[in-house]
C-alpha cells in the first residue's frame, strides 16, 4: 500500500519537483498539494494524506499555525515539516506545533524519502545538521503522542482497572472495589495489556505513570 503524501510549500518549482521525485516512487503517491496554510489545511482535510510534506513559511498565517492547524483537524497525518531554516528556534516551534519531523531544502532526495518512511510508520526523523537536544525531545513527543493515542483506546472500565492494577491491588481487591466478578477484571486486564501491547505488569506501571493514570507513591490498600 502506498504512502499517500500531501505538498505544501508556495514555490511552485519547488513543489513540481518534490511531486516528480515522490511519485517516481513505487511505495508513495502524491494526493494533493498546496501553496498556502489555509488550503494546506483544506487539501489535506480533503484527501487524508499518510504525510504532509510542509513549508514553515507559507503565505496567509504562515507554516507553523497550519500545522497546528492540520493537527487538530487531521490528527491521523503526520507532519514532515521542509523548510530553509536551520535555526534550533523553528526545530522547536515546528515540534510544539506537532511536527515529528524536519529537513531543511538542501537535504539529497535519498535523505528526504528516507525521512518520508520514517515519518509514514509513525518514527521521528531529524536533519542531521540539527542538534541531538532536539532530536530527543521531538523523539520524547512522539512517544508521548503513541501512548495518548493507545491510551484513548481503552474503555473508562479498561482505564479504571489498569488504574488499580498498577497500583498494586490484587485481582480480588479490584472485583470487590468495582463490584465486579473477578473473572471479569481478569479479562478487562487481559483486554488492556492486548490493546496497549503490554507483556508484563512493570511495563503497564510505567505506561500508567508516563500517561499520568498513576500517581507516584500511591499503594494498595
Amino acid at each position: 500500500m502506498s504512502t499517500r503524501v500531501f505538498i505544501a510549500d508556495d514555490h511552485g518549482v519547488l513543489r513540481g519537483g518534490l511531486r516528480a521525485l515522490i511519485s517516481a516512487q513505487d511505495d508513495m503517491e502524491v494526493v494533493g498539494e498546496a501553496a498556502n496554510g489555509p488550503d494546506a489545511e483544506a487539501g489535506i482535510k480533503a484527501t487524508e494524506p499518510d504525510v504532509a510534506l510542509m513549508d514553515i513559511s507559507m503565505p496567509n498565517g504562515g507554516g507553523l499555525a497550519a500545522i497546528a492547524a492540520v493537527k487538530q483537524s487531521r490528527p491521523k497525518t503526520r507532519i514532515l515539516v521542509l523548510t530553509v531554516h536551520d535555526e534550533l528556534g523553528y526545530v522547536r516551534a515546528a515540534s510544539e506545533a506537532g511536527a515529528i519531523g524536519y529537513v531543511v531544502k538542501n537535504v539529497v532526495d535519498t535523505e528526504l524519502l528516507a525521512a518520508i518512511r520514517a515519518v509514514a510508520q509513525g518514527r521521528s526523523f531529524m536533519d542531521s545538521s540539527v542538534s541531538l537536544e532536539t532530536r530527543q525531545s521531538m523523539q520524547t513527543k512522539v512517544a508521548e503522542a503513541i501512548r495518548g493515542r493507545k491510551a484513548s483506546q481503552l474503555t473508562e472500565r479498561e482505564r479504571e482497572v489498569m488504574g488499580r492494577v498498577a497500583e498494586g491491588f490484587t485481582n480480588s481487591q479490584i472485583a470487590e472495589e468495582l463490584r465486579l466478578g473477578v473473572k471479569s477484571v481478569e479479562t478487562y486486564r487481559s483486554r488492556v495489556m492486548q490493546k496497549l501491547g503490554l507483556t508484563s505488569r512493570a511495563d503497564l506501571v510505567r505506561f500508567a505513570l508516563e500517561c499520568g493514570l498513576l500517581a507516584p507513591g500511591k499503594s494498595a490498600p
